[in-house]
C-alpha cells in the first residue's frame, strides 16, 4: 500500500515535560472534598462456604455510611459479570465458570475474594469497620495448580465442571499428525511451563465513581485501557443507559493488560455511588494488588515435533492446560484458547499441525491479559522444543531455523490454522541478528569466560506477533479551530506508550503544521469513541485512523478553500498548513479557513479500518554467563533485529522494545506468584517475596529497527510493536541458560 507517512520523526516524546514534572493526571491525583472511601474484606482461604455474614457491628461504627455482602448486591438485581461463551467443554456442552460477582455469594474461591464492602467517611474508618465484620467459613479442599486440577479426585473448584475443565478448544488435524509421526524419521518432545505473574504497574488500581443526583449521571475515574468497553459494563453493572455513564481516562503508570479488565472492585465504587448519590474512591493497597489484580500466564505446555532426516518439519502437537483462575473475566478464555493457537506455528512452514488447549479452574484469581497475552507462551513453546530438536539433531540452532522458515516469496501465506501472514523476510532477520550479535565470535569469548571459572551460553528466538486486539476499525475526530490549534479526539489510550507524540507527529507531517499547535483527548467516553488499547493495535489501527482523519479534514476542507478563494475545488491543492490555487500565489491558511467559518472551526469524523492484523517479527540472541559455584548469573549480551514494518517513531519503538525484554527478564529470571500448593495462601503477596528485576540486573541492549519489509495492510505500513520484546525474549534467556549449563549435563529449566 502507499506509504504517505513517516517522514521527519518528534525526538522528544510531547508528553514527558507533564509527567516528568509532577503534573501527571492519574485517578489518584484525584481529590474530591466529599468522598466517601470503599474498603473490601476479602476471603483469607481458598475456597470455603460461607455460612454466616454479620454487618451488625460495622453498621454501627462511626463514619460508615454503608455495608453489604454479596447476597445483598444480588438482592439489589446487580447479577455477576460475564464472559464470551465463544467454546465448549470437551464432552460438547457450553463451557462453564463460578459467576464473577462483585462479592462472593455462598461461596469463596481464591484468597482475597471480595466478600464484603464498607463505604465510610473516611479510609481509616472503612477499614476500622471491616475488622467488625463477623464472617463464619466452612473450609473446603483448595487446588492451586493446573496438573493438580485435572487429576482424579482433585478438588471441585465448580460443580458444574467437576473436572475443572471449564473449556477446550482444539485446531488442526489429528489423524494427519499422527500419520506424520508415525513415519517421522525424528521425535522431539519438551514440556514447559509459563509461570503465574503480577503485572506490578507503577501506578495502584484507584477507581472514583461519582453519581450526579441532578442529571442522573454517573462518572467514573479510573486507569482504563478500554474506556469505551468499560462504560459499556459499568451501564450494566448501575442499570444505566451506556449515554448516563461517562467513563474519564487521565494519565496510567503501566497497563500491561491488566488495566483491560475491569475488576469487581471497580463495579462496587460505581455501584455504592449510585445507590448512596454521592462519590465514592476505591484505591488498591500493593498487597490488594498481588492478591486481586487479575494474574497473567499460568500454564503447563507439551510440544512434539515430527521431523524428516534433514530437520525438517513433517508435524507439530500440543498440548497445554491453562489455568482460568476460580472464574472467568472477558478474556480469561481467549488468551489461551483463541489467541495462543495464532502463532504457535510462528514463522515456521509445519504441514500439519494438532492443538489441544484447556482451560482450567483452580482456586486463584483470575488470569487475563498480560502484555502479550497468549503470544508469549506460544512462541516460548515453539523456540524452545526448536533448541531441543537442534541438539538431538546435533543440527545449528541457527540452521534448523532456516531449513523450516516461511520463505519470503510466499508471501502472502496461509498457515495451517489459517491465519495470514501478508508480509515477512524471516531468513533475512535471523542472518542480521546473528551477524550484530558476532555469533562466530562466540566460542571465543566461552573460552574466555571459562578462564574465569565462568559458564557462557548463547540462546537465539525467532519469533511472530499477532497484534490487533481482533478489532481492525477506529474512529477519530479531527478539529481545526480558527484560534490556531488542531485538536484530536481518539479512544485508544495512552498507557505510557508514547501516543500522543506518534499522533502529533503523524498530523504535523501530514498538516505541515507546528506540532505544539496540536492536542490530543483520549480517555473520555463523552467525546471518544472507539475500542481502545490492547493487542498493540493503537499505532496500526488507531494511527491509520489519524493519517485517514487529516486526510479528511483536507478533502473536507478544499471546497470551503475553494469558496474563499473564488477558484474551482479541483484546483485547490494543500501543503505546508496552507490551501493554494495550483500555478498561483493565491493562498489561505488552515486556521484561517477555519476562522472564516461560521462555528469557527472545521470538523471532521472518520472511522477507519484496516485490512487485517500486523506480524511484527524478528530474532534475539542472548548471552548469559554463570557462575557454576553460587549460580549467579548475568546477562551479557543482548541483541535484536526487529521487523515493525514502517517505524513511525524509532525513539519510540525502541522503547518499546526494551521494556518489553525487561518484562522478559523478569519472567525468565526472577518472578513467579506462587500459591502454597495445600492451603492456597499466595506466598508471593509483596515485594519482599515477589522478585521484580533492577536496572542493575537488566544489560544495554543492542536493538536494531529493521523497516525494509512494510506492512500491507495498512495505510502507515506499520506493524504494532508494543509487545515484541515480551515475545520473543523469554526463550531466548532460558535457550541461552541451558545451553550455559549443558556442560553440566543440565537439559532443560524452567522459568524464573
Amino acid at each position: 500500500m502507499e506509504q504517505r507517512f513517516g517522514g521527519r520523526q518528534l525526538r522528544q516524546r510531547v508528553e514527558d515535560q507533564r509527567l516528568t514534572t509532577g503534573k501527571g493526571r492519574y485517578t489518584g491525583n484525584r481529590i474530591s472534598p466529599d468522598q466517601l472511601h470503599l474498603a473490601v474484606l476479602r476471603s483469607p482461604h481458598a475456597h470455603a462456604d460461607i455460612k454466616s455474614v454479620d454487618l451488625g457491628a460495622a453498621k454501627a461504627m462511626p463514619g460508615v455510611v454503608a455495608v453489604a455482602s454479596g447476597a445483598d448486591i444480588a438482592a439489589d438485581g446487580v447479577g455477576p459479570l460475564g464472559y464470551p461463551p465463544m467454546f465448549k467443554r470437551p464432552g460438547g456442552e457450553p463451557m462453564t465458570s463460578p459467576p464473577r460477582t462483585l462479592l462472593a455469594v455462598e461461596t469463596a474461591r481464591f484468597v482475597g475474594e471480595p466478600v464484603v464492602a464498607v463505604v465510610a467517611k473516611t479510609k481509616a474508618q472503612a477499614l476500622d469497620a471491616l475488622e467488625a465484620v463477623n464472617v463464619d467459613y466452612d473450609v473446603l479442599p483448595a487446588v492451586t495448580d493446573v496438573r493438580d486440577a485435572v487429576e482424579p479426585g482433585a478438588p471441585v473448584v465448580w460443580k458444574d465442571a467437576p473436572d475443572n475443565i471449564s473449556c477446550e478448544a482444539r485446531y488442526g488435524d489429528a489423524a494427519a499428525v499422527e500419520d506424520a509421526f508415525k513415519r517421522a524419521a525424528h521425535r522431539v518432545s519438551i514440556e514447559v511451563v509459563n509461570q503465574r505473574l503480577v503485572a506490578n504497574p507503577m501506578e495502584r488500581r484507584t477507581s472514583i465513581a461519582a453519581f450526579d443526583t441532578k442529571d442522573g449521571k454517573l462518572t467514573f475515574y479510573c486507569g482504563s485501557q478500554l474506556p469505551t468497553p468499560w462504560q459499556m459494563e459499568l451501564s450494566h453493572i448501575v442499570g444505566l443507559p451506556p449515554e448516563k455513564v461517562r467513563v474519564f481516562v487521565g494519565d496510567i503508570g503501566g497497563g500491561f493488560g491488566m488495566r483491560g479488565l475491569l475488576h469487581v472492585e471497580d463495579g462496587l465504587a460505581a455501584y455504592f455511588a449510585k445507590k448512596l448519590g454521592a462519590t465514592v474512591r476505591w484505591e488498591a493497597e500493593r498487597s490488594e494488588d498481588f492478591l486481586a489484580s487479575s494474574h497473567g500466564r499460568d500454564s503447563v505446555s507439551v510440544a512434539e515435533l515430527a521431523l524428516d532426516d534433514g530437520g525438517r518439519i513433517l508435524a507439530m502437537r500440543v498440548k497445554m492446560l491453562a489455568a482460568m483462575g476460580a472464574c472467568l473475566s472477558g478474556s480469561t478464555a481467549l488468551v489461551p484458547l483463541f489467541l495462543t493457537p495464532k502463532v504457535t506455528p510462528s514463522i515456521y512452514a509445519i504441514p500439519a499441525i494438532d492443538i489441544t488447549i484447556q482451560g482450567i479452574l483452580t482456586n486463584t484469581m483470575t488470569t487475563s491479559a498480560y502484555r502479550g497475552a497468549g503470544r508469549p507462551e506460544a512462541i516460548y513453546l515453539i523456540e524452545r522444543v526448536m533448541d531441543e530438536a537442534a541438539r538431538r539433531l546435533k543440527i545449528s540452532p541457527l540452521e534448523i531455523r532456516r531449513r523450516n522458515f516461511i520463505p519470503r516469496d510466499a508471501m502472502p501465506f496461509t498457515t495451517i490454522v489459517g491465519e495470514v501472514y501478508d508480509s515477512g523476510d524471516f531468513t533475512h532477520f535471523l542472518d542480521r541478528a546473528a551477524k550484530e550479535a558476532d555469533w562466530d565470535g562466540f566460542e571465543r569469548r566461552r573460552e574466555e569466560a571459562k578462564k574465569r571459572g565462568r559458564l557462557l551460553g548463547r540462546g537465539v528466538s525467532s519469533y511472530i506477533e499477532w497484534t490487533g486486539g481482533a478489532v481492525h476499525t477506529e474512529s477519530v475526530d479531527v478539529i481545526v479551530t480558527g484560534d490556531g490549534k488542531v485538536i484530536l479526539h481518539s479512544a485508544t489510550q495512552a498507557m505510557g506508550q508514547g501516543l500522543e507524540t506518534t499522533y502529533t507527529q503523524l498530523i504535523a507531517e501530514r498538516l505541515g503544521i507546528d506540532p505544539k499547535t496540536i492536542t490530543v483527548i483520549q480517555g473520555d467516553t463523552d467525546v471518544v469513541h472507539g475500542f481502545g488499547s490492547v493487542g498493540s493495535r493503537s499505532a496500526f489501527v488507531g494511527g491509520s485512523a489519524v493519517a485517514a482523519g487529516t486526510e479528511s479534514l483536507i478533502d473536507t476542507a478544499k471546497p470551503l478553500a475553494a469558496d474563499a478563494l473564488e477558484a474551482a475545488a479541483s484546483d485547490i491543492v494543500f501543503g505546508s498548513g496552507r490551501f493554494s490555487i495550483e500555478g498561483t500565489d493565491r493562498s489561505i491558511g488552515l486556521f484561517d479557513l477555519a476562522q472564516r467559518q461560521p462555528e469557527h472551526r472545521i470538523a471532521v469524523t472518520t472511522s477507519h479500518t484496516v485490512g487485517g492484523p500486523s506480524w511484527p517479527n524478528g530474532t534475539h540472541v542472548c548471552e548469559v554467563e554463570v557462575d557454576p559455584d553460587t549460580g549467579e548469573s548475568w546477562i551479557r549480551r543482548y541483541t535484536t533485529v526487529d521487523d515493525v514494518g514502517t517505524a513511525l517513531n524509532t525513539m519510540l519503538v525502541e522503547g518499546q522494545i526494551h521494556g518489553g525484554i525487561a518484562q522478559s527478564i523478569g519472567q525468565a529470571m526472577f518472578e513467579h506468584c506462587k500459591y502454597d500448593r495445600d492451603s492456597g495462601q499466595l506466598l508471593t503477596g509483596s515485594y519482599m517475596d515477589y522478585g521484580m528485576p533492577r536496572a542493575d540486573v537488566v544489560p544495554s541492549f543492542t536493538v536494531n529497527i529493521d523497516q525494509s519489509v512494510p506492512c500491507q495492510t495498512n495505510l502507515l505500513g506499520a506493524k504494532g510493536c508494543g509487545e515484541s520484546g515480551t515475545v520473543a525474549a523469554p526463550p531466548a534467556i532460558i535457550n541461552a541458560f541451558v545451553d550455559a549449563l549443558s556442560p553440566l549435563g543440565v537439559k532443560t529449566i524452567d522459568m524464573p
